[in-house]
């Protein structure tokens, strides 16, 4: 059962935060405008990212309302001089880098729109849970601007190059089960108004992993793809050195060794 949790650090109202088990579950509150990203809102989920304490082992976040998250506010890129722009951007850019590298694991419930900077934000969670009433866009192109918040960098990595260029050129529309079954874009697929018991289901059942294991997935991954394969090998091979030197991981090797642990089974329903 989830319960109001006061956060370390203070938030904005558009920001609320429940706790389930070690799970927090942040909610993007600004229904009214289809939770778009202003500053006061980027710079909110700046703070709770950067402040996640001890006792919580996983965020799930997910958007009040009909809709994930609509992109960026235009009414705050209004006249706005190349210097705004180049803030506006680094806020952003920080924000999702500091949801990439967050200390535990990050998913995000996707549903109605998930539209430029969204889909940006959504790309630097690491386990994607779409809803089928989801849907894609990056119509930066039809307005003339550009991707500023990483999404240049992450999501020709997830989805193609070639797709995120008719993505912006075209205005091109993606439905959640294409995005899903040709894309590759979200890990799993529910049902409508399934997205969040999923979400906390799976942040659950990660939290049961030895924290430390945890850590070493999410921080090294990034980094080894994006590593020459010599360079990556030799972190794979200190990530191996760190995580199965942690006492909790020698504990649950020996649980597996002595038949304590279950084996690996065939997945009934992903």
């Amino acid at each position: 059962m989830r319960e109001p949790m006061t956060w370390p650090m203070p938030l904005p109202e558009c920001l609320s935060v429940t706790l389930d088990g070690t799970i927090a579950v942040l909610t993007l509150n600004r229904a009214h405008k289809r939770n778009a990203l202003c500053d006061e809102l980027v710079l909110g989920m700046q703070t709770f990212f950067s402040s996640i304490p001890q006792s919580v082992q996983g965020v799930v976040v997910h958007g009040a309302g009909d809709d994930f998250c609509a992109g960026l506010d235009l009414n705050e890129l209004k006249e706005t001089s190349v210097a705004e722009s180049f803030d506006t951007s680094i806020i952003g850019q920080r924000l999702n880098d500091t949801v990439q590298f967050c200390k535990v694991p990050v998913i995000s419930v996707l549903h109605g729109a998930v539209i430029g900077g969204g889909l940006e934000f959504a790309a630097s969670t690491h386990i994607r849970v779409a809803e089928k009433n989801a849907y894609y866009a990056l119509p930066e192109g039809t307005r003339g601007i550009f991707l500023g918040s990483g999404g240049s960098v992450r999501l020709p990595r997830l989805v193609g190059a070639a797709t995120v260029i008719d993505m912006m050129l075209s205005g091109r529309v993606y439905e959640a089960e294409e995005a899903h079954h040709i894309l590759r874009l979200s890990q799993y697929l529910v049902e409508p108004g399934e997205g969040l018991k999923k979400g906390i289901e799976l942040a659950k059942r990660i939290a049961k992993n030895a924290p430390l294991a945890n850590f070493a997935i999410i921080q090294s991954i990034p980094r080894i793809s994006e590593q020459d394969p010599q360079t990556g090998l030799f972190t794979e091979m200190l990530m191996v050195g760190i995580a199965q030197g942690d006492d909790e991981a020698k504990q649950r090797l020996r649980d597996f060794l002595e038949r304590k642990a279950n084996k690996v089974q065939r997945a009934t329903q992903p």
